[in-house]
């Protein structure tokens, strides 16, 4: 069949380029995935995933049921003087890295049919209207062409620069940090500790170990110059999070580090491309939803490609299906990270959280999706 043989380029192999990967291979569509690194690979991350995608990973065999992974059902919360409050999660999800997870989801790529390319990188891609199709100039200076592209080169990449999308041109005032770390954490319960100008997470992942990433202020790194005197001198001042990082032994050499971290909305379909996962919009740390959402825009885009038949009905799929299942959600945790990072807002926070139980319960409920 003809349709078959159109060919699909995906940039960037997180969850969501190697979730619609698989699905893709798996209905024997052609399909090339790019990414950058090589696996396996750390990224800065929560590494909690909701249970909302638990019944798709394990209808996929997507689950690596392999690990004996922590179920996480609790979440606590602090304000930044360490005052803390304790919920259940109802939904609640697991935790996992992403140095396991998306190695073990690439090899099940491969094992699909998915042609995988590491250690390379995208330096320009451009819709080519004449043709209906894609050129895509690669690092090694080699040219690819594509009927699709699936965009999940994650949260800030090159490409956005050469595309020249709106929020690039816009400063972010926030970086991220994040550290594997061992200690005598609840392995239950993901928790969050605002500090002046940020928050910090802390849940367990594979192994007996725990993924401790936060959420800071690249003002406050410039101030005081390094990343462990930054942390030193503004997290620690919440007690609890000073606790931790003393009571924590820490297992990278150096932490992963990202730079301007940018919450500002994004499309879902840009230049005819299918953006997933970050590229098509973050959501904000405190939800804890990333993965989950990545996993999920995924699989809307490969079933877009399967279902449209022209790039009006695929764009048009996508783009609808995109916003009825993460716009709300990424409006609800832009606004709600406004309770968080300071004194006064996350004090308010949790009392609310603690007296007010629907409060939190709204939140979660608008920031998290069903099960699929």
């Amino acid at each position: 069949m003809k349709g078959l043989e159109k060919r699909i380029i995906v940039v960037g192999g997180g969850l969501a380029g190697l979730i619609s990967s698989i699905l893709l291979a798996r209905k024997d569509r052609k399909v090339l995935l790019l990414e950058k690194k090589i696996y396996p690979f750390h990224r800065v991350c929560g590494e909690y995933i909701s249970n909302e995608v638990l019944d798709f990973l394990l209808r996929e065999g997507l689950y690596p049921d392999f690990l004996d992974l922590p179920a996480i059902t609790r979440f606590e919360f602090s304000d930044t003087h360490g005052k803390a409050v304790r919920i259940p999660l109802d939904l609640g999800g697991f935790g996992i890295s992403r140095y396991v997870l998306d190695e073990w989801l690439m090899r099940k790529a491969q094992n699909a049919g998915v042609e995988v390319k590491t250690g390379i990188q995208v330096s320009s891609l451009e819709f080519i209207k004449h043709s209906n199709s894609f050129h895509i100039n690669l690092s090694d200076h080699s040219v690819l062409e594509a009927d699709y592209v699936i965009g999940a080169f994650g949260k800030r990449s090159k490409l956005d620069k050469v595309m020249k999308r709106p929020f690039i041109q816009k400063r972010s005032p926030h970086i991220g940090v994040k550290y594997h770390v061992k200690g005598d954490f609840a392995p239950d319960t993901v928790a969050l500790h605002n500090f002046s100008g940020g928050y910090c997470g802390l849940n367990a992942i594979e192994s007996g170990k725990f993924n401790l990433c936060y959420l800071g202020s690249r003002d406050q790194l410039r101030e005081f110059g390094t990343i462990q005197e930054m942390e030193q001198q503004i997290l620690w001042r919440n007690p609890l999070l000073k606790r931790i990082f003393q009571a924590s032994e820490f297992l990278f050499e150096r932490p992963e580090v990202i730079n301007e971290i940018n919450f500002e909305p994004k499309e879902p379909v840009e230049n005819h491309i299918l953006m997933a996962g970050d590229a098509a919009g973050l959501i904000t740390p405190l939800c804890g939803n990333g993965m989950a959402m990545a996993i999920h825009s995924g699989k809307l885009a490969a079933e877009a490609l399967l279902s449209g038949t022209s790039r009006s009905e695929v764009e048009l799929l996508y783009a609808k299906a995109w916003a009825a299942e993460f716009r709300r959600r990424l409006w609800v945790g832009r606004n709600v990270q406004r309770l968080f990072g300071s004194g006064a807002a996350s004090v308010l926070a949790r009392n609310l959280i603690a007296h007010v139980p629907f409060f939190a319960k709204q939140i979660i409920k608008n920031t998290h999706g069903e099960s699929f």
